[in-house]
């Protein structure tokens, strides 16, 4: 078994993807969509987060990152667990972590942008899923502000919908997705 095929077959076994066509679900731009798709139950499982990290750096492997991060809270674990990999690989690589808070906090150093992290990291941006890319292009903004080069975004799950990649990629960063929708769906059987 291939491992992306693995990896739909762990959103299957642990219920994280849910397939609903007469009620849907009301996804967080308002919006209803007959897929629920659900990183956050999926990331609980260690052998998923196995699955997600050893992917992820089979297609990031080739990218020149100093750091990855995104949008709190899905994206600590991606995060985490892609860097744990990427130590443990051949070569090693040191891939420190991040996130961007959803708002800077009002106490301490105030920050909106928190981990490791110096102007000219060449920084690899992490999210769960890509439906309209609002919480990647925050996060894209935010790193961008605290002078990071962002110039790539991987998502576990592209949703192929409300125009996500095409509005991630008019800000020259190229977006790569471990699995989509389709892929999804098609492992439902």
């Amino acid at each position: 078994m291939m491992m992306q095929d693995e990896l739909v077959d762990a959103f299957h076994r642990t219920q994280s993807f849910k397939w609903d066509p007469k009620g849907g679900f009301k996804l967080a731009s308002g919006m209803t969509s007959p897929f629920y798709v659900d990183c956050r139950t999926l990331m609980a499982f260690p052998h998923a987060r196995r699955l997600v990290a050893q992917l992820a750096h089979e297609v990031t492997r080739d990218l020149e990152v100093d750091c990855l991060g995104g949008l709190e809270i899905g994206a600590i674990s991606i995060a985490t667990s892609i860097s744990d990999f990427a130590y443990a690989a051949s070569p090693r690589r040191e891939w420190r972590t991040f996130f961007v808070r959803k708002q800077a906090k009002d106490h301490g150093l105030g920050r909106l942008v928190e981990g490791v992290v110096q102007a000219g990291d060449r920084a690899l941006i992490v999210d769960d899923v890509l439906t309209s890319g609002g919480s990647v292009l925050k996060a894209l903004v935010a790193a961008r502000e605290a002078g990071l080069q962002v110039r790539d975004v991987l998502v576990i799950v592209d949703r192929k919908e409300q125009d996500g990649r095409a509005r991630i990629e008019k800000e020259q960063v190229r977006v790569r997705s471990l699995l989509t929708i389709d892929d999804l769906v098609k492992g439902r059987g």
